[in-house]
């Protein structure tokens, strides 16, 4: 059974940080593209970030420059590391692995 479980989400001030963290499981992690999705009240799930099995990173265009992934494969674990969150950025995000995806992690950039 695949299970993919996000943490690190909560309440920031515009220009804080954030770090999410997904703990993937029943799946061969370390071969598998790992992915950030989010969705904002209203709008369509869209993709943040991705990391390939080789490393092979994908932003969108709205991250670039503020937001980082990144992999750990003896933990199983994909981060999102964010950075100069603006209120924009507020939304559920969700980890994605092939056609899985976790409960997802609210942000909420406010002040």
């Amino acid at each position: 059974q695949v299970q993919l479980v996000e943490s690190g989400g909560g309440l920031v001030q515009p220009g804080g940080s954030l770090r999410l963290s997904c703990a993937a499981s029943g799946i061969s992690f370390r071969f598998n593209s790992m992915g950030w999705f989010r969705q904002a009240p209203g709008k369509e799930r869209e993709l943040v970030a991705a990391i390939t099995s080789g490393g092979y990173l994908t932003y969108a265009d709205s991250v670039k420059g503020r937001f980082t992934i990144s992999r750990d494969n003896a933990n199983n674990t994909v981060y999102l590391q964010m950075n100069g969150l603006k209120p924009e950025d507020t939304a559920v995000y969700y980890c994605n692995a092939r056609m899985y995806w976790g409960q997802g992690a609210l942000v909420t950039v406010s002040s």
